[in-house]
């Protein structure tokens, strides 16, 4: 397991790709692409616009209030327990297998805020990686290889536990 240290927690507080007010806004930047949503009202907002993410990782929370719109998906359901501030070997995973066997939904027992990180590793480059970013939006961020060596890089700042 993966342990983020509190000191490096405001590493985390900028968009890790680029900030949207809505995803109507970024719709375009969709299509022809794998679409990898990370969060339920992320999950949520997709679905209402017409967009069914090939992966979703969602934990039944937004903000640490239970969540009313969880998404229903019709896709294989992977289960992995997550601690706050923790990237844990068992939603790593998960999340590997979600990507090698799509659609899925990966629900976490925990919570799912950091799951970006080794879900980028794990894409393909040309997916597409959306999670909310509290109280501003949604943000995306295209997997490449500058996309992968940034999120190598933030997991550097974990601690190995």
């Amino acid at each position: 397991m993966f342990r983020l240290p509190e000191a490096h927690r405001d590493l985390f507080k900028k968009p890790f790709g680029n900030l949207y007010g809505s995803i109507g806004e970024l719709l375009a930047r969709l299509e022809g692409r794998a679409v990898y949503a990370v969060g339920d009202v992320v999950t949520h907002n997709l679905l209402a616009a017409g967009v069914v993410p090939d992966i979703a990782i969602i934990d039944g929370y937004t903000m640490r209030t239970p969540c009313n719109r969880s998404p229903l998906l019709r896709a294989r359901r992977l289960t992995a327990k997550n601690p706050p501030g923790t990237i844990t070997d068992e939603l790593a995973d998960a999340i590997d297998e979600a990507v090698r066997g799509q659609p899925a939904v990966i629900f976490v027992e925990g919570e799912e805020d950091l799951a970006v990180i080794p879900l980028v590793l794990a894409a393909p480059p040309g997916a597409a990686v959306l999670y909310g970013q509290p109280g501003e939006g949604v943000v995306l961020r295209l997997v490449d290889a500058s996309a992968k060596q940034e999120a190598a890089s933030m997991l550097n700042v974990f601690v190995r536990e």
